[in-house]
């Protein structure tokens, strides 16, 4: 089963004005439900926090934190940074269902701060989620697998502008442009050109003429070729990716700048729920899958290698951006 935000499917398994209950975003300034974004108090200093997804799962307390068998397993992912092509998630679901001897359901969310707070408050065995969130709540949550691409389980954050813009080196020479970000919870489509602008005492709302979220980086891409968005915040591996499955978009566009290489956005799961034998069968699934047929059709549509075990230590270069931010305040 595919569940799609919104859908009537879902609002049959659990109501979406269930889950805004409480819910901030990590960086406290907004949330957003659906396709609404509603504000609420600023805080005084940036940081991180745990409450505001810990609180939107207050209500669920009773949720069981342990996988049974004869319960599916939900699976979150967000097109933020993986694309809702019905062919790779039906493909996806297939292949996990069998793999591991169990139901399994993709449970689509719109966002980052969505699929966090859900697998945060347990309704969610798993989740596709970035690097940032995984740093910023590393006391709650557990790698389950980290996506190999060409070779490493890193990629980088690319700053994006028109493919007929003159020179452009740094950041510095993004001044004053229209910029497209991706998510607020995204490394790559947020925290990596936030903490480029803390090293030179600058804030977004400063530096930029005008900041959009896009919720997707293929949406970003779309933006900056489509003139919307002088510039934008991109995941390299999906502008790389575009790039063969896409090439009349990505033409339209080139990368300006690229981050050093990063932990590539992890699969995770709450630390409650790390050991259980769900979680075990799963990361299993994930390892193996190179070695299936439908498994191979999986990764051939995603482009990746692989999945493999990772230690934590290879966020640590967004923890530190984390903390380069949180210092500007």
């Amino acid at each position: 089963m595919i569940v799609v935000d919104g859908s009537r499917e879902f609002d049959c398994i659990l109501s979406g004005e269930q889950i805004a209950i409480g819910i901030t975003s990590i960086w406290g300034d907004a949330v957003t439900v659906g396709r609404e974004r509603r504000s609420v108090p600023a805080r005084g200093n940036w940081a991180p926090t745990r409450r505001g997804v810990l609180v939107g799962g207050a209500a669920f307390i009773g949720a069981p934190a342990i996988v049974r068998a004869e319960q599916p397993f939900r699976f979150g992912l967000t097109p933020v940074f993986l694309t809702s092509d019905l062919d790779l998630l039906e493909a996806l679901q297939r292949y996990l269902s069998v793999a591991m001897g169990n139901e399994v359901q993709l449970v689509l969310k719109r966002t980052y701060q969505e699929i966090t707070s859900q697998l945060l408050s347990g309704l969610l065995d798993s989740a596709w989620i970035c690097g940032f969130p995984f740093v910023a709540y590393r006391r709650e949550l557990e790698l389950v697998a980290v996506p190999v691409w060409r070779g490493k389980p890193t990629y980088q954050s690319y700053l994006l502008v028109g493919a007929d813009r003159g020179d452009v080196s740094s950041i510095r020479d993004l001044r004053g442009d229209i910029h497209a970000f991706s998510d607020p919870d995204s490394n790559s489509g947020y925290l990596v050109t936030r903490a480029l602008l803390a090293e030179n005492r600058a804030k977004p709302q400063d530096f930029f003429r005008r900041t959009f979220f896009t919720y997707g980086h293929r949406n970003v891409v779309r933006a900056v070729a489509a003139g919307l968005a002088q510039s934008g915040s991109v995941d390299g591996y999906v502008w790389e990716v575009l790039s063969e499955a896409e090439p009349e978009l990505t033409k339209l566009t080139k990368p300006a700048w690229r981050s050093e290489r990063m932990g590539f956005p992890p699969i995770a799961t709450s630390a409650g729920n790390a050991a259980s034998e769900g979680i075990r069968r799963f990361q299993r699934a994930l390892i193996d899958m190179p070695s299936d047929p439908t498994g191979r059709s999986v990764l051939g549509l995603l482009r990746l290698d692989g999945f493999a075990t990772e230690d934590p230590s290879l966020f640590d270069s967004i923890a530190r951006r984390v903390d380069l931010v949180r210092a500007l305040g």
